[in-house]
Parts: structure tokens; sequence; C-alpha cells
């Protein structure tokens, strides 16, 4: 029944029939999306600060801070060669889920005496790479900011019931077993104490993280060492889910990048929709399949350049699913006439962002925001 039902193509999809105009379709779509985010706090002025500035290697690294509506400070790394003539390409990077929520930007830029759990994670998942730092030195500005759950923005665990703090008590902060631990913990309970409370409470976690990352174009925008007109943005996993919903819906992002997190939902319907530690409530936005797709959603943005990078062993989703949404993004960008603005490509492996990956993504930035 429920594939049955998945088999139809959503009702605000580019495909579904021939609109007036890419730009009505995309006003409809995109305001349709918007209202079932469920999520709009307002105006938030920023109130955005450069913390600390040092020079690393040829990079100025700037840790930066900024207010959200509710919560602490949201805290990032803004990086960009020291020197370089004119305004810069500006890319904003976005970080993986992992099951690692005690470091959100840390895990894709280069931290000094990093600990041996942030090096395992960046061995697993990224080729031993730090690639937002790699990426600032090839040219561009970096922005890279710890998401809502992350980092400076993680649940403090003196926070939670107390029935949930004891096996804490005896750890000391910030060491290797109370991060493991802490992990685990958020891992295990991520949505029984976090999801289902957002959803039961009228929103959804896609609508906050989308709105939070909407603010880091913002903050771009109070930069004077970027070109406004050549901003991207990218990640791995939750970094691709969430490069999904930004490059799709913000039209200031010229160029997109998704890695790793990208299927129909009918390709993830049978065995894979799995919380935790997977997706299912994670990228769950209440009706919005009824109008599109996850790959429609992405491609609110054509035929502006996007590249998706899949795996093809990847134990997050099935090949069907990468594949029917690769095809249907190609198929959106051919009826728009802009086929060579998309890229789809597939590499052997798992779940990953690795160096052979990374490289082309880079070129890809280069050619769509340097030349």
């Amino acid at each position: 029944m429920l594939d049955a039902i998945a088999a139809t193509q959503p009702s605000l999809s580019f495909l579904t029939r021939t609109w007036l105009d890419i730009e009505t379709w995309r006003r409809s779509a995109r305001s349709k999306v918007f209202e079932l985010l469920a999520y709009n706090p307002g105006d938030v002025p920023l109130n955005a600060t450069v913390d600390s500035r040092a020079e690393e290697e040829g990079l100025i690294i700037d840790a930066i801070s900024y207010d959200m509506p509710f919560g602490p400070r949201t805290r990032g790394f803004f990086l960009y060669p020291a020197k370089h003539i004119g305004r810069l390409p500006a890319v904003i990077a976005l970080h993986d889920h992992g099951g690692f929520f005690y470091y959100g930007k840390e895990k894709i830029t280069a931290v000094r005496n990093e600990p041996r759990i942030l090096q395992e994670h960046k061995k697993t998942y990224y080729d031993d790479r730090s690639w937002a730092t790699i990426l600032a030195k090839r040219g561009f500005a970096v922005l890279a900011v710890d998401a809502w759950l992350w980092g400076s923005r993680k649940i403090p665990m003196d926070s939670v019931n107390e029935a949930f703090q004891e096996p804490f008590d005896d750890l000391e902060l910030d060491s290797e077993e109370y991060i493991r631990k802490y992990n685990q913990f958020w891992e295990d309970n991520e949505c029984s104490l976090i999801v289902d409370t957002i959803l039961n409470s009228g929103i959804n976690w896609p609508g906050i993280f989308s709105y939070e990352d909407r603010r880091s174009v913002d903050y771009l925008f109070t930069r004077v060492e970027i070109d406004p007109n050549r901003i991207g943005c990218g990640g791995l996993s939750m970094g691709g889910l969430r490069a999904a919903f930004l490059a799709g819906l913000d039209p200031r992002i010229r160029c997109g990048l998704c890695v790793g997190f990208m299927s129909t939902i009918r390709g993830l319907l049978r065995n894979h929709i799995k919380c935790p530690p997977n997706h299912g409530l994670l990228m769950y936005v209440p009706e919005l399949f009824k109008f599109l797709d996850l790959p429609d959603v992405i491609a609110l943005r054509a035929p502006a350049p996007l590249m998706v990078q899949f795996n093809e062993d990847d134990e997050l989703f099935s090949n069907e699913g990468q594949s029917a949404a690769d095809q249907k993004i190609l198929e959106i960008y051919s009826k728009m006439g802009h086929p060579v603005n998309y890229s789809g490509k597939f590499y052997p492996g798992p779940h990953k962002f690795d160096s052979v990956m990374q490289e082309e993504a880079f070129r890809w930035f280069e050619k769509w925001l340097t030349n």
C-alpha cells in the first residue's frame, strides 16, 4: 500500500505537469515548503562578532559567533586566504551528523591538538582530511558553524532530566570517555527525547536546521571579504540533507553540493527508514511528500549549478532510491534545457566524502564560483 502511494508523482514536482514558467513553479513550490517547515521565529539580529583571529598556513581563521532566536550563540570558523585580491567566492561548509554530537564545525576544519576521537571520525568519513580548511587554501572563503544539537549548540547533560545524568557524574568534562558516552547517549535517545518533542510541539527538525543554515548566508553578507554573488554550500550526510534544503530554498546560493544524502522517499521505505540512527523522523517534514520528493526539493534551485555525489555501497540508502533521485534531478534540469548544470556521480565504497570525491567537488566549486 505505502509503495503504491509513494509511486505517485508529488503534485508540485516540476515533472508533474507543464508549468507556465520556471519562476512561477519555483515560487509556488518554495512557498509550500516554507509553510510545511513550520518554523519562523521572526527577525532576530545576528549581533555577530569576531571573537578571535589567527593566521596559520596562509589562512586567516576567525572564530566567530552570532545569535539565534533560542539557545546559546552559534559559534563557527570563517577561513580565508591571508593574501587575496578582490572579493572571494564563498562556501558554507555543512558538517555531518555521524552520531558525533560533541563537536560540529571541528569535524570538517583543522583545529589544534585534535583529540583522538575527532581524528578517528575524520579518518572514517573524510579520508583523514579537514575538507573545509583545504577548500579555503584553494582560494575560497569558507564558513563552518555548529548546527543546533552539535558543538556550541549541543544540549548540556546537566540540563536534561536528572534520571539521565547519573552515568556522567564521575566523568571529566571534555575527556575522551565523556565525549564517547555523550555521543552514544544522544544517538540512542535523539529520536525519543528530541525529535518526538519537536514534532509534538508543532514544528519539525528540518524546519529548525534550514532556518539556521539560512542565517549562515546572512552572516556571509556581513563580511566584506566575500562576493555575495558567488556563494556555494555543501556537506556530507546530514550536511548533504542540510545542503538540499539550503540550496533548494535560498536563491542566494549560486552553487550546490550534496554528498551522501540523496534518495527518493520511495527508495527509503523498505529497510532504510531508521531512527535511530539514520534518518526517518530526523528528515521528516509532515505532508511534504504529497508535494515534493527530496530530489524535487534540491531541484528547486534548477537550473543553477548542482552536484550530487552518491556512494554505491552506502549503508543508509538503497541503490534504487539513489539512482531514481539522480535520474529525476537530471530530468528536471533537462526539461529546463540545462542538463550540463547538473552533475550526479556515483563512487565505490560506503558512506563517506573521501579525497577523490572532495577533489571533484572542489573543481565543481571552482568551475562555477571562480571562473
